[in-house]
């Protein structure tokens, strides 16, 4: 597509295994940022901006508009969902995460997707609906918990403290960007990250403390 668009100046990475359509390389994001470290998928894509001419600058927060959650109360969005069965902790252990905020006051709210099967999670508030109202949800939520996927970053790009799960990707490359975070990193199977680990976790981040007051 590159090559038959006809544009007169086609940039891309110089390390892709086609280069043939490109007038314009970009060298690897680390050269463009003088570092020698593994870089965020969100660096990569910046620098190839600033190779083209932007002044190199700290990479900012994803921006993105909501409407107002329908939800009043101080609220988690846990998705269990995932492309993948093995990005999927239990949902079992989802559920027992959900029943740990709800003595903690604080409202589990489920995300799924139009396609997901949602129906273990039903003994609590489900949203299951269109783009739109993903992100009015996440926008207000007080903490995300959920596996690596979309949702995580929409949820890190309101700027919400978020609890995720790796465990074939590298959070290195894939965390939640510019927001707090703790990233369980699961390289041996979902099935080994035990709900404390979870629990320990929002501590950390001091949702429950928060929810206590």
């Amino acid at each position: 597509m590159t090559a038959l668009s006809g544009a007169e100046f086609r940039a891309g990475f110089a390390h892709h295994s086609t280069t043939l359509p490109y007038n314009i390389k970009i060298p690897r994001a680390q050269t463009i940022l003088g570092v020698n470290r593994t870089v965020h998928t969100a660096e990569h894509l910046a620098s190839a901006v600033f190779a083209l001419g932007v002044p190199i600058q700290d990479v900012p927060r994803a921006q993105l508009f909501a409407s107002t959650s329908p939800l009043p109360a101080r609220y988690a969005v846990l998705h269990p969902f995932a492309s993948a069965p093995e990005k999927q902790w239990p949902a079992e252990r989802f559920l027992e995460v959900a029943r740990y905020l709800t003595l903690w006051n604080v409202k589990p709210v489920f995300l799924a997707g139009p396609g997901d099967g949602a129906a273990p999670f039903r003994p609590y508030d489900m949203v299951q609906g269109s783009l739109r109202e993903a992100k009015s949800v996440l926008s207000g939520a007080a903490v995300f918990i959920g596996n690596d996927s979309g949702p995580a970053h929409i949820a890190a790009a309101f700027g919400v403290p978020a609890v995720v799960f790796f465990s074939t990707s590298n959070p290195v490359i894939w965390g939640p960007w510019r927001t707090e975070s703790e990233t369980v990193i699961a390289p041996e199977g979902m099935q080994t990250v035990t709900v404390s680990r979870i629990i320990a976790a929002l501590e950390r981040l001091r949702v429950l403390e928060e929810a206590h007051a």
